[in-house]
């Protein structure tokens, strides 16, 4: 398998402090691949790990389109220019024909190969998706207005804090998500783990410490769901789509970094 790419087995966890206080964790699997250069298994072991551009970004899929297609159509539908440098993204493959991306980050570079913007982009459990475009600062900081329903819990209030440095020169991957709303922090969720290169056996042993890594994300995420609705957290029922991009460069006072 001839690519840059790596597999990052990962530690996430999600806490909910109001009005009920509620936390688990558990073990995931992603992977840091240039979108110009995915990886590919050899035959007969590719629905352990298949890379779909169509799986990202909320703009109509078109025939042969690659991941910068439709990441540079997201980033202009939302008034920025598209990245000239090298793209690293933190995010998930199909396994078994199966993706779930909750969250995938897109690091997005000049031809220099500094910095441009980072890309958050978010999945629900519904099928949506909606992707922040920020300026991060030297910590990987940044700060963005809530603009998507993620969980059945929370409305669409409040201001995401962000932690999103790049991956260390060793590996290391350590990102924070934090909703502010009305003051208080009722959600955060944080997710971490040591990229290791993406060899055959290195993807079968992560498969094999976490098998079905989306399909299990997912089920974990609705089966935890169900454990606050019993114990009597009140539903916020869902929009009928995400409020429009705010499509102003990342130097707006809503997206000032912190």
């Amino acid at each position: 398998m001839n690519t840059s790419a790596r597999i990052v087995p990962v530690q996430i966890a999600h806490i909910r402090r109001t009005p009920i206080d509620h936390r688990f964790s558990y073990r995931g699997l992603t992977w840091l691949v240039d979108i110009d250069d995915l990886p590919s298994l050899p035959i007969g072991l590719r629905g352990l790990s298949r890379f779909v551009p169509a799986d990202h970004f909320s703009e109509p899929a078109r025939a042969g389109q690659s991941l910068r297609d439709r990441l540079n159509e997201a980033v202009r539908a939302r008034g920025f220019v598209a990245p000239t440098g090298r793209v690293l993204a933190l995010t998930s493959p199909r396994v078994g024909g199966y993706t779930f991306n909750p969250l995938s980050v897109f690091w997005c570079h000049d031809r220099s190969g500094a910095l441009e913007y980072v890309i958050a982009e978010v999945h629900n459990t519904y099928g949506g998706r909606h992707c922040y475009v920020v300026h991060t600062d030297h910590d990987g900081r940044a700060s963005v207005g809530k603009e998507f329903y993620v969980s059945p819990f929370n409305d669409v209030e409040g201001e995401y804090r962000l932690r999103l440095p790049e991956p260390t020169a060793a590996g290391e991957v350590a990102l924070a998500v934090v909703l502010d709303q009305a003051g208080q922090s009722p959600f955060v969720a944080t997710m971490s783990g040591v990229a290791q290169p993406a060899t055959v056996p290195t993807v079968l042993r992560a498969q094999l410490a976490a098998p079905l890594a989306p399909l299990v994300v997912a089920l974990r995420i609705r089966i935890q769901g169900l454990r606050l609705w019993a114990r009597g957290l009140p539903i916020v029922p869902r929009p009928p789509g995400p409020r429009t991009p705010d499509s102003r460069p990342p130097d707006s006072e809503r997206e000032a970094t912190r």
